[in-house]
């Protein structure tokens, strides 16, 4: 298939391009080039004869009609977003532009391209919209969310993927739109933007810098290694059933505070220079709306077809650790380009 992926140069979305293309897919990474948009994600694909890229915003109608007829794309899978919540605390509109207004542009210009397109082509044409748990709010102790549960945001990234995933449900009812929505848990690994628990962890440790931690650190988090939700969402894409909704997990529940020390302690072995890592924890004041706890039941993915996760949580936190260690010089790039230099500033405070 010809894959038209949005948000290609992103944490997830460069992952699923390389496995696209690992599968005999040919991809075209469609990219606004936003502050998390990094080229060095995807600086092996460059010269790749099924690779192209395109510099385009999804809210752009005449540009993604282009693009469309241009590149006659036989699937879609959208991830671009916005998608961090302290950003979305502080500034929650441009989540609402993209998130929202254009998920809607995007799926008119599928519409569009589709009008014109064989009959082959529109009964085969998918859709799947890339969404998260955060849509479903804040559990207990107990209990998982299922495709389902009720939503019930707590941020305003939140907000805006429940907000487009009810979008992208309307158009699969009211048009017969093929689409598919994916609902995801906590991701990590290689490539991560360095504003994230995870990335901001390591690099903070491995810069002697005091490591943040949002309250006491018990919030709880499913975690799913990247390269396991890129199988898995091109096994929806390949194998799912239309207008339906699918939970991906990790299988890999932790408080942020028992992460972290498991992060110093394989740090320690990487660096035992530094030792110990964890001395540098700090709690720090907690965001506005932090949801406690987030759990995935992915059985329905499971049951009908047959992905698990294979990556256990200590060997990806292992092995992401010393990825961030071995790749000195693409940190400090992506911390450049996002920040202006080696420094993570404290964002979402302004709803406090």
């Amino acid at each position: 298939m010809k894959l038209l992926i949005t948000g290609g140069y992103g944490f997830i979305g460069s992952t699923v391009v390389r496995e696209a293309i690992g599968r005999g897919h040919s991809v075209v990474n469609l990219d606004a080039m936003t502050y998390a948009a990094n080229p060095d994600n995807l600086a092996d694909m460059a010269d790749n004869r099924l690779y192209a890229f395109e510099k385009a915003d999804i809210r752009d109608d005449r540009v993604l009609d282009r693009i469309f007829a241009t590149h006659e794309p036989d699937a879609v899978l959208h991830l671009a977003a916005e998608s961090h919540v302290d950003r979305s605390i502080d500034g929650p509109m441009a989540f609402v532009e993209t998130n929202v207004t254009g998920t809607v542009k995007l799926m008119q210009a599928c519409r569009s391209y589709l009008s014109q397109a064989s009959q082959s082509r529109r009964t085969n044409f998918r859709f799947l919209h890339i969404s998260t748990d955060e849509v479903y709010g804040s559990l207990g102790p107990t209990g998982a969310f299922t495709e389902t549960s009720p939503y019930q945001p707590n941020s305003p990234y939140a907000a805006s993927k429940a907000a487009s995933d009810m979008m992208v449900r309307a158009w699969s009812r009211t048009y017969g739109f093929p689409a598919l929505i994916s609902n995801c848990s906590n991701n990590y690994g290689p490539y991560q933007f360095p504003e994230k628990l995870i990335p901001v962890a390591i690099l903070n440790a491995l810069a002697g810098k005091p490591i943040p931690i949002y309250g006491r650190g018990e919030n709880v988090r499913d975690w799913l290694h990247v390269t396991d939700h890129a199988d898995a969402l091109l096994t929806l894409l390949e194998q799912g059933r239309l207008g339906e909704t699918y939970n991906i997990g990790g299988n890999a529940e932790l408080r942020n505070i028992d992460l972290v020390t498991r992060i110093c302690a394989e740090l320690d072995q990487l660096r035992p220079d530094q030792a110990p890592h964890s001395r540098l924890i700090s709690f720090v004041q907690d965001r506005p709306g932090h949801d406690a706890r987030y759990a995935i039941d992915a059985g329905k993915i499971e049951s009908e077809l047959g992905w698990r996760p294979s990556v256990r949580l200590e060997d990806g936190i292992r092995d992401t650790v010393r990825w961030y260690v071995d790749h000195h010089e693409w940190c400090e790039h992506a911390l450049q380009q996002a920040f202006g230099g080696a420094h993570t500033p404290r964002l979402g405070l302004s709803g406090t």
